[in-house]
C-alpha cells in the first residue's frame, strides 16, 4: 500500500503546473444553493397559479363488456417518473371518496368546471419536467389529479381519501389557528351520542397542524381537562400532541349534568392569554359539541366576546334530538361561528369541514392569500418491497407540496367569502437536495431544510421509514422530527434558534457524526452557514479541511478513459429534466454528454472535470495493480480487492480473488446502498478514511452479516494464541479485527466480558441516537461517537422501535496519545495482566490479556426518566407565518348554518379557474 500511496504522491506533483487549488467560500458556496433552490421552488409555485373520468372506476367494463357509467376507456402507461406507476400524462382524472356521491349536482358542476386545468396541468409539466402530481382539491369533495390514475379502494372497498382533509388543503384555506375544543360529558351524551361527540373532536383534531394550537376540555357540572398537564394553556398541534389527545379522548365517560357556563368562561381564559409563544395569534374559535345547552349563556358572551367578538365559536349538535337546536345555534351566530346538526357518524367530516370555510371568508373577500409549503410526507402510494425501495423510486417518497386557495370573485356573494377549493403540486424533497451537491462540502458536509416551526424536512439522519416483514411503511411522527433531535451536539440550540429566527452567518461547531448504521462514528469540525430560502429554512455545513478547498486541472475527455470509474450513486447529469433520458443510467448520461451525443443534457461540468482530473492522476495505481496480478501470482491469497475513490467521485477497483473465492460479493455493501434520503453522499469506508491522519492505515470491518466472524487474519497472532493468554487486534472504533475466536471478529470488546479498558480510559455516558425519531432503531450497537466500546447489554435481537428511547450508554475513549501501557486488573479473588501497544501507522491497537481469570462487567443502559407535564408543554423556538387572515368587515356574519348556502352559477366557476390559476 505504501507503494501505491507513493505512486499517488509522484504523480499529483507530476500535474502540479496544471493544478490550481481554490479556498472555498462557505458562505457564497451555500448561498448559491439557496439560490438554485429557491429558484427550483419558485417554478414549482408558477405550477400552481394556473365527460369526466372517476379515477375509481376507469377502465372498469360491466358483465356485457360495456365500460360502466363515469369509467370509459383511459389508457394508461408505466411511468417510472410516477414512481413506476400506470398513469395517462395527456388527461388528468377525477377522485371522489365514498362518502361523498359522485353523481351530485354541486359535485358534476364542479367537475365540468374545473376541465379548464387539464391543459394547464400538462402546460404546467411540458415546461417543467421535473414536476411530479398537480391537483385540485374542490370544497365540494371531489380530487382532480394529474396524470390520471386508477384509483384502488382499500379491502373493504371504501376509498376513504378525502381532499379536504390533507395538510395542503387546509393549511392553505385558513391562517393558523387557535382552537379549543368544548364536549359535554354529561349523562345525556351517553350512547351512540358519544361516540358521534369523540368521532367529531377527533376529525377537528385532524384538521390542525404544526401552526396551530390546540386544547380539550370536558365539562359537566364541572371543568376539567382531558390532560391536566396541559391545564390553562394552549398546546402546539403537532402530531405527537394531537395523538395524545385522541388516546385521551377515547377514555372520557358520561355522567352529571351540563353546565356550560364554566366551560365557555374558561375556554375564553386561554385563548385570552397565549403569550410567551403559546398560540398562533391569528383566528381564535371555540368548538362547542353538545346535545343542547340548558342554562343563561349569553352573559358569558358579553363578558368576553362582545362586542368585537375576536373569537369564533361554532357549535355541533349531537344526536336527533332537535329541542335545543335553537340555543345551540344562537351561540354560532351571535359570535361570527357556523352551526352544524350531527345524528350519525356519516354526517361527522362534512359538517366539521364547514369551519375551515367559515375561517377563510377573511381570505377570499380581501382577495389575498399566501401560497404555502407543508411539512414533509410521504408519497400516498408506497412501494410494497424493500428491493422496489431501493430502487429509483425512492426519489418520489419524501415529499413536500406547495399550494394556495382558489375563490369566487363575484361581487354579490363577496361577503360570504365563498372557497371553491385549493390547488397544488408536489415537490420530491430529494429533487431540492439535488441542487445542495455533498461533494461540494467535504465527505462529512451536508446541507439540510427545516420548517418555520423547526422540523426537519431534508436531512441526512432523516430514516423515516421502518420493515414490516417486506413491506417498509412510514414511521410514526417522521415528519415532526425536530433539529434538536438530530443535531444533538447542538446542545443549547443556537443552531436551530439561528436558523428559526432567520438569521444568517457562520458558526463553528464540532459534529460527531454516526456513520456505517452508527456502529462507527467520525469527529467532524464543520463551518455552518444557515440562509433563509422562502418559506423554509436551508443550513450548509462545510468539513473543514477536506471541504475548505478544491483541485482544479485542466484536462480533456480525450486524455481519460472513465467509462467504467464513475460511482454510480453520484448525480452528475440531471436526467429527470427529458423524458428521453429517463431511461439513462449516470454512467451512460456522462459519456454521451462528454462525448457530444448529448449536448442538450444538464450535466455538473466542474464536477465532471475533477472526475477527469482524477482520472489521469489515479491512472498509475490501474497500471500498478494490473501488473501486480502478473509479477506476484499468489497475490490474491488473503487479499480479494484494491480500491481507490475520490472527492469527485471516481472509483477504482480490482478483484483479486475469482468470484467463486470472494466472500464480499458486492463491493458497495447494503449501506451504502441504504443511504436513500442524503444526495451523492460517500462510501462509509471514504468517510471514515478521510479523519485519518494521511498516510496512515486505517483498517475497518463492515458491519455485516457477510463479515461477522469472518476472520483471516489469525496468522497476525499465531504466536499468541494459547491457554494462558488471549490476544487482540481491536481497532479506533472498540471493534475487534482479529482474534482467535473467529465470531468475536466486528463485535464490540467489551462483549468478551473484560474490563480491561474500563480502568484505563476515561469513561463516558453518551446519549443514543435511539433517542431520535428519525432513527432505525434496528442496529445490534448503539449509535454513539467515535473510538467508543459500547455496553454489552445492548446487544441483543433486532427489533424496530417506532417511538424515542431515552437511553444512555457508557463509552470508552481511546487516546490516541498512549502508545503503549499495562496494568493489573483485580477481579474478585483473582487478578490478571494486560499490555496494550498501539500499531504504528494505523488506527489499531494490539491487546494481550491473561486468560485464566473471568471479570466480566455488565453495563446496562441508563434509562432516563420519562417525560413529565413541563417537557410535554414546552415550546422551542418557532416563527409564527408572517402574516393572518382573521378579519374582514365585511364578512357576512348571519351565514351560520342550518341555511342553504349560496349557488355559484357555472360562468363563474369557469372564469375564477381562468383567472385564479392561470400560469403568469
Amino acid at each position: 500500500m505504501l507503494k501505491q500511496f507513493s505512486l499517488f504522491v509522484q504523480k499529483l506533483k507530476d500535474v502540479e503546473p496544471i493544478i490550481r487549488i481554490e479556498d472555498v467560500d462557505g458562505a457564497r458556496l451555500v448561498q448559491d444553493f439557496a439560490d438554485e433552490i429557491e429558484r427550483m421552488l419558485g417554478s414549482k409555485m408558477k405550477s400552481v397559479k394556473f365527460d369526466y373520468f372517476n379515477a375509481l372506476l376507469v377502465n372498469t367494463m360491466d358483465e356485457e363488456g360495456n365500460f360502466i357509467e363515469l369509467g370509459g376507456e383511459f389508457p394508461l402507461e408505466e411511468n417510472e417518473h410516477f414512481n413506476k406507476l400506470s398513469v395517462n400524462t395527456l388527461m388528468s382524472d377525477i377522485q371522489v371518496p365514498t362518502n361523498v356521491y359522485n353523481k351530485d349536482p354541486d359535485i358534476l358542476n364542479g367537475v365540468y368546471m374545473s376541465e379548464a386545468l387539464n391543459d394547464i396541468f400538462i402546460n404546467n409539466f411540458q415546461k417543467d419536467p421535473t414536476l411530479t402530481w398537480q391537483y385540485f382539491g374542490s370544497s365540494a369533495g371531489f380530487f382532480r389529479l394529474y396524470p390520471g390514475i386508477k384509483w384502488t379502494p382499500d379491502a373493504n372497498g371504501v376509498v376513504s381519501f378525502d381532499c379536504r382533509n390533507r395538510n395542503w388543503y387546509i393549511q392553505a384555506a385558513t391562517s393558523p389557528k387557535d382552537i379549543v375544543i368544548v364536549v359535554d360529558v354529561s349523562g345525556s351524551m351517553k350512547g351512540l351520542k358519544m361516540t358521534i361527540a369523540k368521532h367529531t373532536i377527533n376529525t377537528i383534531l385532524d384538521t390542525l397542524g404544526e401552526n396551530d394550537f390546540v386544547n380539550v376540555i370536558a365539562y359537566t357540572d364541572y371543568v376539567r381537562y382531558v390532560e391536566p398537564c396541559f391545564k390553562g394553556t394552549l398546546v402546539q398541534a403537532d402530531l405527537d400532541n394531537r395523538e395524545h389527545f385522541k388516546l385521551l379522548v377515547e377514555e372520557l365517560h358520561v355522567k352529571g349534568e351540563a353546565k356550560v357556563k364554566k366551560a365557555m368562561k374558561e375556554s375564553f381564559r386561554i385563548l385570552a392569554d397565549v403569550t410567551n409563544g403559546q398560540g398562533s395569534l391569528c383566528n381564535q374559535a371555540i368548538m362547542l359539541i353538545t346535545d343542547g345547552a340548558m342554562e343563561d349563556f349569553q352573559s358569558v358572551f358579553e363578558e368576553f366576546n362582545w362586542p368585537d367578538k375576536k373569537v369564533r365559536v361554532f357549535t355541533y349538535l349531537i344526536g336527533r334530538d332537535m329541542t335545543f337546536s335553537e340555543n345551540v345555534k344562537w351561540i354560532a351566530c351571535n359570535n361570527k361561528g357556523y352551526y352544524t346538526h350531527i345524528s350519525t357518524l356519516a354526517d361527522v367530516q362534512e359538517n366539521v369541514m364547514e369551519y375551515l370555510h367559515v375561517l377563510s371568508r377573511p381570505m377570499v373577500i380581501n382577495h389575498d392569500h399566501d401560497i404555502i409549503w407543508t411539512e414533509a410526507y410521504m408519497d400516498s402510494v408506497l412501494p410494497n418491497t424493500k428491493e422496489l425501495f431501493k430502487s429509483k423510486a425512492h426519489s418520489l417518497l419524501l415529499m413536500t407540496s406547495v399550494a394556495m386557495p382558489v375563490f369566487s370573485k363575484k361581487k354579490e356573494t363577496l361577503s360570504h367569502g365563498i372557497l371553491l377549493g385549493v390547488v397544488g403540486t408536489d415537490v420530491p424533497l430529494l429533487e431540492v437536495m439535488k441542487l445542495a451537491p455533498r461533494y461540494k462540502l467535504g465527505a462529512h458536509g451536508y446541507a439540510f431544510l427545516i420548517t418555520n416551526n423547526g422540523y426537519i424536512l431534508a436531512h441526512p439522519d432523516l430514516r423515516p421509514l421502518y420493515s414490516d416483514g417486506k413491506k417498509l411503511k412510514p414511521k410514526p411522527n417522521y415528519n415532526s422530527v425536530d433539529l434538536s433531535e438530530a443535531e444533538w451536539e447542538d446542545t443549547e440550540d443556537s443552531l436551530r434558534t439561528a436558523m428559526v429566527k432567520g438569521e444568517t452567518g457562520t458558526l463553528n461547531l464540532d459534529v460527531r457524526a454516526a456513520v456505517d448504521k452508527g456502529v462507527s462514528v467520525c469527529i467532524s469540525h464543520l463551518l455552518c452557514y444557515n440562509v433563509k430560502l422562502l418559506e423554509l429554512l436551508l443550513l450548509g455545513e462545510l468539513n473543514k479541511g477536506h471541504g475548505q478547498y478544491v483541485f482544479f486541472g485542466n484536462v480533456s475527455v480525450e486524455e481519460v478513459e472513465l467509462w467504467s470509474l464513475v460511482y454510480p450513486l453520484r448525480t452528475y447529469c440531471e436526467t429527470d429534466i427529458d423524458p428521453h433520458h429517463r431511461k439513462l443510467t449516470q454512467l451512460q448520461a456522462v459519456v454521451r454528454y462528454l462525448t457530444g451525443k448529448e449536448p442538450d443534457l444538464e450535466c455538473d461540468e466542474i464536477l465532471l472535470q475533477q472526475v477527469l482530473f482524477d482520472a489521469v492522476v489515479t491512472a498509475p495505481l490501474e497500471a500498478y495493480w494490473t501488473a501486480l496480478t502478473l509479477t506476484a501470482p499468489g497475490v490474491d491469497e488473503g487479499m480479494e480487492s484494491a480500491f481507490l475513490g475520490t472527492r469527485s467521485g471516481l472509483m477504482r477497483v480490482i478483484r483479486y480473488a475469482g468470484s467463486e473465492k470472494r466472500v464480499g460479493k458486492k463491493f458497495l455493501t447494503p449501506v451504502d446502498k441504504e443511504n436513500l434520503f442524503t444526495v451523492d453522499h460517500f462510501p462509509i469506508w471514504y468517510r471514515l478514511a478521510a479523519e485519518n491522519k494521511p498516510g496512515q492505515f486505517f483498517f475497518y470491518v463492515p458491519h455485516d452479516e457477510i463479515n461477522k466472524g469472518f476472520n483471516k487474519g489469525d496468522q497476525f497472532l499465531s504466536n499468541c494464541f494459547s491457554q494462558d493468554v488471549n490476544c487482540y487486534l481491536v481497532d479506533n472504533n472498540g471493534f475487534i479485527m482479529v482474534s482467535k475466536e473467529k465470531g468475536d471478529v466486528s463485535i464490540s470488546y467489551t462483549s468478551l466480558n473484560t474490563q480491561t479498558f474500563c480502568d484505563n480510559m476515561p469513561q463516558q455516558h453518551f446519549v443514543s441516537e435511539e433517542k431520535h425519531k428519525m432513527k432505525d432503531g434496528d442496529l445490534p450497537y448503539p449509535s454513539v461517537i467515535m473510538k467508543i466500546l459500547f455496553s454489552p447489554a445492548h446487544r441483543q435481537k433486532k427489533v424496530e422501535l417506532m417511538q424515542p428511547c431515552n437511553t444512555e450508554y457508557p463509552g470508552f475513549m481511546y487516546d490516541t496519545s498512549i502508545r503503549e501501557t499495562n496494568s493489573i486488573i483485580k477481579c474478585g479473588r483473582c487478578q490478571k495482566m494486560f499490555v496494550l501497544q498501539q500499531v504504528p501507522n494505523s488506527n489499531l491497537v494490539m491487546l494481550v490479556v491473561q486468560a485464566d481469570c473471568d471479570c466480566s462487567r455488565q453495563y446496562a443502559p441508563i434509562t432516563l426518566a420519562p417525560r413529565e407535564c413541563n417537557r410535554m408543554k414546552s415550546q422551542k423556538i418557532r416563527r409564527r407565518p408572517e402574516s393572518c387572515h382573521a378579519y374582514h368587515p365585511h364578512e357576512n356574519a348571519k351565514d351560520c348554518g342550518g341555511a342553504c348556502g349560496i349557488a355559484v352559477s357555472l360562468t363563474l366557476y369557469l372564469i375564477c379557474l381562468a383567472t385564479s390559476l392561470a400560469l403568469r
